[in-house]
């Protein structure tokens, strides 16, 4: 089966049967896959310019941003504040891995972005929530993080680091269930893969794969989109507080509609930032 945009914005459109099965291997051993040129880099240089001004909007307020360790912040935003989100969910690589993974019935949970500046330090190595039931019990994953990187990530810039195939450990005895004690730090040390994606690129992993962003030692910030989905069984929409306006609503086509389920609302409410456990461990921003 041949899956093909018709958007111009995104380039990497077309998805075979066995681009989903590989997908699918890679989340299940790895933990993350990647697609490279999934989108023009005028695309992603657009997304660029919206996530600034979310940023900017967002440190002007109390609890706007919320910071994951020093010099690194971590934004939560509502669909339209991104000029480019449809064509991000509706990309056919994502769709194909959102559907593989977690069913036809996927839903959008959250959209946001992580930013390391000049200064940002090596975080703990951390999973991003406690183990669901059905990943402990039935080897399943319930939910998916979609990252797309806004720069060409470059070495000294604190490239994600991620401990492949961590995925499936148990996690009872970390810290909150989520931050493994610094004794366990051998075991992610040996797996840890870095990645240096460029503009165009997007992965999805599982955000229990055990990973950590490292020390930015260069002058430029690394900001990285988020697209967070869950299967029918997962609950991470508690957590987050997505909203759209009715016009901006009625103005998505179906197939984004179907896969958003969030409140309907006359006038946006700006997101106040729920990551308070991340905030507490990895240290202050600032």
């Amino acid at each position: 089966m041949t899956d093909t945009a018709t958007t111009g914005t995104t380039t990497g459109t077309t998805v075979t049967d066995a681009d989903r099965r590989a997908a699918v291997e890679a989340l299940m051993t790895d933990g993350i896959v990647g697609r490279k040129g999934a989108f023009s880099r005028e695309f992603v240089a657009a997304m660029r310019e919206d996530v600034d001004a979310a940023f900017e909007e967002a440190r002007s307020r109390e609890n706007g941003a919320v910071g994951r360790g020093p010099n690194r912040w971590y934004v939560e935003i509502h669909p339209q504040a991104l000029r480019g989100f449809v064509e991000l969910v509706e990309h056919p690589w994502v769709r194909a891995v959102a559907e593989a993974v977690l069913g036809p019935d996927y839903t959008v949970v959250e959209v946001g972005f992580d930013t390391p500046f000049a200064g940002a330090v090596h975080q703990p190595w951390h999973r991003d929530f406690r183990m669901p039931r059905e990943t402990k019990e039935e080897h399943r994953l319930t939910s998916l993080a979609f990252n797309m990187t806004l720069v060409d990530t470059e070495e000294d810039m604190g490239p994600f680091e991620i401990a492949l195939g961590t995925q499936w450990d148990d996690g009872t005895e970390f810290d909150h269930e989520m931050f493994p004690d610094a004794s366990m730090y051998g075991r992610y040390q040996e797996r840890a893969v870095r990645k240096y994606p460029q503009m165009g690129d997007i992965s999805a992993r599982s955000a229990l794969t055990i990973h950590r962003g490292t020390t930015n030692h260069s002058q430029k910030s690394r900001p990285v989109l988020v697209l967070g989905i869950d299967g029918p069984e997962a609950n991470n929409s508690e957590h987050h507080d997505l909203a759209v306006t009715r016009d901006y609503w009625e103005s998505l086509p179906q197939s984004v509609r179907d896969h958003l389920a969030c409140p309907i609302v006359e006038e946006l409410t700006p997101i106040t930032q729920k990551h308070d456990i991340e905030g507490l461990v990895m240290g202050a921003a600032e």
